[in-house]
């Protein structure tokens, strides 16, 4: 892995210092969003997304953007 300058390293602090990390109050972060989708769909449903997402370590909707891709390509 190549390692960053000091220039590098200066600037990527300078952009973290200055970021907007503050959550809307009400909205969440993508994990609340994520447990709030899995919450609207049924057990089976979210247990076999969660799984796959487990098992391909990735998140939930990474898999469900896949399986939309999957179902639209399907169709064209």
């Amino acid at each position: 892995m190549a390692r960053m300058t000091e220039e590098e390293a200066d600037a990527l602090d300078v952009e973290i210092t200055n970021a907007n990390i503050t959550l809307k109050p009400g909205e969440g972060g993508i994990f609340t969003r994520q447990r709030n989708l899995l919450d609207a769909l049924d057990r089976v449903s979210a247990d076999y997304i969660v799984t796959r997402a487990i098992a391909s370590n990735k998140m939930p909707l990474q898999i469900l953007g896949e399986m939309v891709h999957e179902k639209i390509a399907a169709s064209i």
